[in-house]
């Protein structure tokens, strides 16, 4: 499982949280390269993890950092 959704899953309570409320099998969270870009908002709204780091190269850096 890739670093950002191993964090993603922590801050959800886990990995079946995430996938639970994601409403995906827990087991697909381990096969993502990257977190799908349909499913960035979903896990900024649950985690609180910025979408621009969940995928820079779709949301670009972030505001404050792109100073």
């Amino acid at each position: 499982m890739i670093k950002i959704v191993e964090r993603a899953a922590e801050k959800a309570g886990g990995v079946v949280s995430l996938a639970r409320v994601l409403g995906i099998k827990h087991t697909a969270l381990y096969s993502w390269n990257r977190v799908p870009a349909e499913r960035v908002l979903d896990i900024e709204r649950i985690t609180g993890i910025s979408r621009h780091e969940l995928r820079p190269d779709v949301f670009g850096k972030a505001p404050e950092a792109a100073q």
